[in-house]
């Protein structure tokens, strides 16, 4: 989905700030992700709408940064949480997904027994 146009809200210099949820691995709710979203403006690695503290949206709307792409393998797209619509963008920074060694929903060892009863 390489895209040459310069698009308000991402920055295509952004690195990604780990290789799972921030939110997540600071306390900030049950500590486990469904799937990884990355914000497409500062790089924070969150969780997606479906994990439990849904961090990749919040984080989007709290810090004003309007695009959220996948960091998932074989995932390349970028999600405006503002217009609620798919664009394409600019490649970005690798690592562009969490490692293959870390598990979805992840991370290893810390998602419950019932973790499908508790996603939205």
């Amino acid at each position: 989905m390489a895209d040459d146009r310069t698009i308000p809200g991402i920055d295509p210099t952004a690195k990604p700030s780990g290789e799972g949820c921030a939110g997540c691995g600071a306390g900030e709710g049950p500590g486990w992700w469904l799937h990884l979203r990355r914000c497409a403006e500062c790089g924070r690695i969150g969780c997606c709408d479906s994990s439990p503290s849904q961090h990749a949206t919040r984080h989007a709307r709290e810090a004003g940064h309007p695009f959220i792409t996948s960091f998932e393998p074989g995932e390349d797209w970028f999600w405006n949480v503002e217009t609620e619509q798919y664009y394409d963008g600019p490649a970005l920074p690798p690592p562009t997904s969490r490692p293959e060694s870390q598990p979805s929903p992840g991370p290893h060892g810390r998602v419950p027994e019932d973790w499908q009863q508790q996603l939205h």
